[in-house]
């Protein structure tokens, strides 16, 4: 069964009527592609792969909205008041209540809601579901980080007097998925993990080149968390994973930059595929600048890296940290140095000094504007 939860069409208002950075910023998120329905590409094959899985046959898949209600996104899933991921310094807020999903977990509580799903819990059927989709979260910036991304979650549910789920079952359900994304023979090693929302938790790592890579996080589903779903944790039992799709596939064939999951150059397209491994169509040339600044001691670096990149896009392959540091009597005692150091490289073309000066100059400009920052 497919089910499909709507976006509120007021808070999409909201976000197409802001002309702030940040609202600028959430509207051109929320319009780009989302790879894990895009024909031909490896997010989708992920996706694809894992839901033909025969353990998983008979799974719902559910499509919800992408502006979520921050205590419903943060409060129901056991994440403490202090947790980083409630700060503005990691997540995209639309308002004081409602945000950028940074996870596709938020889909237990939609999945819960439907009348259908009600009826067959409340007959003692076993229900699980599936969604993926675009993630967001305020990020670095280097080869292996967007803070726009994908995530598959699913979940499944039974009730104890017909199957308890533990630590047995959920490995299962990982291996199934690894043999499925990264072929039969790869070694696959299953290790203890901490997740908000789980215990126990599990991490699958797989095998590449002798080193041993994290891949996707799982868990059973906490007692305490069920019940604030509504869900009676003394009659019901679960599992529950959620790994970044990008991940996989990087892993799968051995990708060196998250930016070629997004190229349109035919040449990088059709090596895209899981299981090959992706070779380079040519290393191009970097660029690189570095800049150096004052700012007040509440300067956010992932909002800072929001600005570059609303500036370069996806010609930056990295912003690097040089330096940092304070000194009272040459900046005062609320003030801090930073330098940063910028790697223009595009994935498909060399780059020229002349389309480049005029992005760092922006930047410059506007880590003064926007920043209050004194340019050392």
């Amino acid at each position: 069964m497919n089910i499909t939860v709507p976006e509120d069409n007021n808070l999409l208002d909201k976000v197409e009527a802001r002309q702030d950075a940040e609202g600028l910023r959430i509207k051109r998120f929320l319009a780009m592609p989302d790879l894990s329905r895009t024909e031909g590409s490896p997010i989708k094959e992920v996706v694809e792969r894992i839901l033909a899985l025969p353990d998983f046959a008979g799974l719902d898949v559910i499509e919800v909205p992408e502006i979520v209600p921050t205590d419903i996104h943060f409060d129901l899933f056991d994440f403490p008041a202090d947790h980083p991921a409630r700060s503005k310094s990691d997540t995209y807020y639309v308002d004081d209540n409602h945000i950028l999903r940074t996870h596709t977990t938020v889909m237990w509580y939609y999945y819960l809601q439907d009348p259908d799903v009600k009826r067959r819990m409340a007959e003692g059927e076993p229900v699980g579901c599936f969604c993926f989709g675009k993630v967001y979260r305020k990020d670095e910036i280097d080869r292996n980080h967007m803070n726009v991304f994908h995530q598959i979650d699913g979940w499944y549910l039974a009730p104890k007097d017909k199957k308890i789920i533990g630590a047995k079952e959920l490995e299962e359900a990982l291996r199934g998925i690894g043999r499925a994304v990264f072929g039969p023979d790869t070694p696959l090693n299953i290790i203890p993990d901490t997740f908000p929302f789980t215990d126990p938790s599990r991490q699958m790592e797989v095998e590449k080149k002798g080193v041993w890579l994290e891949v996707l996080g799982s868990g059973v589903v906490k007692g305490s968390v069920l019940e604030k779903f509504g869900v009676d944790s003394s009659k019901w039992n679960g599992w529950a994973f959620g790994p970044g799709i990008e991940r996989l596939a990087m892993v799968s064939m051995e990708l060196p930059d998250i930016r070629l999951l997004w190229s349109q150059d035919e040449r990088v397209k059709k090596q895209l595929k899981l299981g090959q491994k992706f070779k380079e169509v040519s290393k191009y040339p970097p660029i690189v600048r570095d800049i150096s600044f004052i700012v007040h001691k509440d300067f956010i670096p992932n909002n800072y890296f929001d600005l570059i990149r609303d500036i370069g896009g996806d010609l930056v392959e990295e912003v690097h940290l040089l330096d940092k540091y304070e000194n009272a009597e040459k900046f005062g005692p609320d003030k801090i140095s930073y330098t940063y150091r910028i790697t223009y490289r595009s994935i498909d073309r060399t780059l020229t000094t002349e389309e480049i000066e005029p992005l760092q100059e922006r930047v410059i400009s506007e880590t003064k504007k926007q920043f209050q920052a004194e340019i050392r």
